[in-house]
């Protein structure tokens, strides 16, 4: 019987992936999952797989703090160590951030075979630092391949949820008038500045007969302000493949998990890279879905400035003026998204799997 560590923490580009490699393979499979305490996984894990925690982070301070991080990462590599061997693990399969440091030394100082995941366009510092100690590195998008030439690299998209892969029905507690359906979504964390973009459109949008689902997050205190027949707001929804697939359009932030989502269920997009990301890898990966015509970049502005205003009546502008037109361009969209969706990634991630064992 094979037995695989998984290690995935933290948000929801790391963990929805992982669990779809997770459940695709055999299950004849022993899987053991790695994760760090009091994060997302605690939460949405299934109960059918072992969780077992280490405490991780980056190490990117300096002085006293970067000793103290670099003593945390030792130690959470020595748990990684005993765990397969505790365990007799024969592979170690990763998608990356900071509890794939851990899980890759523990996994070299046990000759243990890995395949690391990076799904964002730019790969991340854990990647960069470390990818070469892996037998594999599975891309999720192509970019990343020119920032990994000294490391073995295959580009295999990122798995989504089974859900995304078959048709869904339209929840029943979305408006169900016939205007154009725009969904708004910040990722599994959700986007506070991103919400207050879309709050200054909304009175627009609705006005011109939209109907607007807005996942906020938990952690909006304005979650609540607006009513309207045509307008659902909810902290978050375990039916977003069955949003996505009926949406018209889509207004969300750039994480690889959210692209992946967005490219399978062929929804045209407005991308708004969170600022603060990491390497700013949101904007790298924006930034691809733009060169093939899949998503139009808004940029995080303050409320009052018009330009997510322009942008959403330039592509609304067919569906919503009852007219005619030779040119929609979120059917153009759509052909970009079907060409950056690539819809097999799991069985092709379980099948490398396989191999290494």
């Amino acid at each position: 019987m094979p037995r695989v560590l998984i290690a995935a923490s933290g948000t929801g580009g790391h963990l929805f992936p992982a669990i779809a490699i997770a459940d695709e393979l055999p299950s004849s499979w022993e899987i053991t999952w790695l994760g760090v305490p009091n994060r997302l996984e605690t939460e949405i894990l299934p109960k059918c797989y072992q969780l077992i925690t280490v405490r991780a982070g980056g190490v990117q301070s300096h002085g006293l703090r970067k000793f103290l991080q670099l003593f945390q990462l030792l130690a959470a590599s020595r748990k990684v160590i005993e765990v397969n061997r505790q365990k007799k693990i024969d592979a170690v399969f990763t998608t990356g951030g900071y509890i794939a440091a851990p899980a890759i030394l523990g996994a070299v100082w046990c000759g243990l075979p890995v395949i690391l995941h990076e799904s964002n366009a730019y790969p991340g510092r854990v990647t960069r630092l470390l990818g070469r100690f892996c037998n594999l590195i599975a891309l999720g998008l192509p970019p990343a391949a020119k920032t990994l030439k000294r490391c073995r690299t295959v580009v295999t998209g990122t798995p989504v949820r089974t859900s995304f892969l078959t048709p869904q029905l339209l929840p029943d507690w979305v408006p169900l008038d016939l205007g154009p359906l725009i969904v708004v979504m910040g990722g599994s964390q959700g986007a506070v500045g991103l919400n207050n973009m879309v709050r200054e459109v909304l009175p627009f949008l609705l006005e011109k007969g939209c109907r607007v689902v807005h996942l906020t997050g938990h952690n909006d205190p304005n979650k609540d302000e607006l009513r309207h027949k045509n307008f659902v707001a909810k902290p978050f929804s375990n039916e977003i493949p069955a949003l996505l697939q009926h949406a018209d359009l889509a207004i969300s932030r750039s994480g690889a998990g959210a692209l992946s989502e967005l490219a399978i269920c062929s929804t045209p997009a407005i991308l708004v890279p969170y600022p603060l990301a990491q390497d700013q890898h949101q904007e790298v990966n924006a930034s691809y879905a733009a060169e093939l015509g899949a998503a139009v970049i808004v940029h995080q502005h303050e409320p009052g400035i018009h330009t997510l205003r322009n942008t959403l009546l330039r592509l609304l502008n067919s569906r919503l003026s009852g007219k005619t037109f030779d040119y929609d361009p979120l059917l153009e969209m759509q052909k970009g998204m079907n060409i950056l969706a690539i819809r097999n990634s799991e069985k092709v991630l379980v099948e490398r799997l396989k191999k290494l064992i």
